[in-house]
């Protein structure tokens, strides 16, 4: 939800100066308008330039510029922007913050907004650690300020301990879900499942597919950048826990089912986008299994029917992956499980299914009704979904009222 957002990203004075440039273009790329703001000591590190070159706007370093296309830039950069971001945070400027002092055009910006601020720390380890910054950092959270970081690892120094600026991805993450707040599904608790499952065969080999876990993860960052409280129940991935989420990590189909259980006792939706084993071995070896044989024989077990199997009033979304009869292969599945929603694709299709950015893919609502979507990245394919589950959010709440 950065699209047409006024962000402010203030930079000071450290070596992390450089990923505050990724940070402004990330945000760029998304179609926000970032108004950089310099501290002078930040100047020392990266040139103005490079951030009015990312940004296509001028860059706010000095009080006092008459020839600024702000009146009174402080307090208008304050009053038009949705969000301050101060990436990387020092030692001084968060002592400064904390105690007041207005100074420079950062502080004086802080001072005269209104909108959320997000503070990312880069600073020594010892100077992070030291009780002063700690206090300050506390002062700072009790006003409201949301931190993110510091990251641990190798630090300017050469020494390695907490202060490195959190990864970009975990900034512009956080940036998402505090500008998401008063989304659509702020306070609702959402159950996302993802990836695929793996069902043991010994302690070295599984029964498992070639789901990559996107659709599901994209499903959980849309949702959370809409304000909901959102829980991720994930299979094996590779991909990075989406910031601001509850992850629950499963290998088995069992271990899913009884997560989302638990998960759901409080949900309001739950969307099933996990690619479960629809079979186990009965029973794994308890030691590896030795090539001795021209031949193996599993004897396979169904495993659980987790949509069947979770009961509770809130929205429950299924997904189908077809490679034949999309649409009516998920119209059984979706009246079999009782679902209100269902989203069908071709796996066969090249640029749509596992492993992939991209989706295209069917929506089927419990009225029968097909709707089928252009091809769209996996993100966008999720908020298409969460507009339909927004609508049928009060339905339920109603229904469970009465």
């Amino acid at each position: 939800m950065v699209q047409d957002k006024n962000i402010v990203l203030g930079v000071t004075g450290s070596i992390a100066v450089y990923k505050a440039v990724e940070v402004a273009s990330k945000l760029i790329q998304e179609g926000a308008k970032v108004n950089v703001v310099m501290t002078q000591a930040a100047q020392e590190f990266v040139a103005p330039l490079t951030f009015r070159a990312i940004t296509n706007r001028p860059v706010v370093m000095e009080m006092f510029n008459p020839a600024s296309e702000f009146s009174i830039e402080h307090v208008t950069l304050a009053a038009g922007a949705d969000l301050v971001v101060i990436a990387p945070a020092t030692a001084n400027v968060i002592a400064k913050l904390a105690g007041g002092i207005a100074d420079d055009m950062l502080s004086c910006t802080v001072l005269a907004t209104k909108v959320p601020i997000i503070v990312a720390p880069a600073m020594d380890a010892n100077m992070y650690q030291n009780q002063i910054s700690q206090q300050n950092i506390a002062k700072l959270k009790g006003r409201g300020f949301t931190f993110v970081g510091p990251g641990y690892g190798r630090l300017a120094s050469g020494e390695v301990g907490s202060g490195r600026l959190a990864d970009i991805e975990e900034i512009i993450g956080t940036i998402h879900q505090v500008l998401g707040r008063r989304g659509d599904l702020a306070k609702r608790r959402i159950v996302v499942s993802a990836g695929g499952t793996q069902e043991p065969v010994d302690p070295v080999r599984h029964i498992g597919n070639r789901s990559s876990g996107k659709m599901g993860y994209a499903i959980a960052e849309a949702a959370r950048d809409r304000g909901a409280s959102v829980v991720l129940v994930s299979g094996p991935t590779a991909l990075h826990p989406p910031v601001g989420v509850e992850v629950i990590q499963v290998q088995t189909a069992v271990e899913m089912r009884d997560a989302i259980v638990d998960a759901t006792k409080k949900a309001e939706a739950l969307l099933m986008a996990a690619a479960v084993s629809d079979y186990r071995p009965a029973a794994a070896a308890k030691s590896k299994i030795k090539k001795e044989r021209e031949t193996l024989s599993i004897e396979l077990v169904r495993t659980p029917d987790i949509l069947g199997e979770v009961k509770g009033d809130f929205v429950r979304v299924g997904f189908a992956a077809e490679s034949e009869d999309v649409v009516e292969n998920a119209r059984v599945k979706l009246k079999g499980k009782n679902l209100d929603l269902i989203v069908a694709n071709d796996i066969t299709a090249v640029d749509s299914g596992f492993g992939v950015d991209t989706n295209r893919v069917i929506i089927i609502d419990r009225q029968g009704k097909v709707e089928r979507l252009p091809l769209l990245s996996k993100l966008e394919v999720a908020h298409k979904v969460l507009d339909r589950v927004v609508k049928l959010l009060p339905r339920k709440r109603q229904n469970k009222r009465t």
